[in-house]
């Protein structure tokens, strides 16, 4: 598993990690019952505090895309289909929001903006 920190990014490490882990698990690249690196190991590797580590898996775990067990560690939980699909819409709509935003600070129109995603599906077909 693959974890990237920017040190310079305005999001939070653990938000950084929580994210990145919960793509992974999104696009199936981690599926159910797969372990996650302990929480020690993890801070270890990306050389932060083990503290930064624990929130992020909390999160995880708030958010249902993982468990815990003492003693055993982290796991991938199953995922429902319907909550998943939910989760991905979710996703793409954030993704959406950050690039009409973008779009907007460099000064395209809605309109503009919409005819780049016209665009992009139409290269796709």
């Amino acid at each position: 598993m693959q974890i990237m920190i920017s040190n310079g990014s305005k999001e939070p490490i653990y938000e950084q990690i929580y994210y990145q882990i919960k793509k992974l698990i999104l696009s199936g690249d981690l599926q159910e019952g797969d372990s996650l690196p302990s929480m020690r190991q993890l801070a270890r590797d990306l050389q932060i505090s083990i503290i930064t580590t624990k929130r992020a898996y909390e999160e995880l775990e708030k958010s249902g895309f993982i468990y815990s067990i003492v003693g055993k560690g982290s796991f991938v939980s199953e995922q429902n289909k319907e909550m998943m699909r939910e989760r991905k819409i979710a996703v793409i709509e954030e993704n959406l929001m950050i690039a009409v935003q973008n779009g907007k600070e460099m000064g395209f129109s809605l309109k503009e903006l919409k005819e780049m995603l016209t665009l992009l599906f139409t290269e796709d077909e």
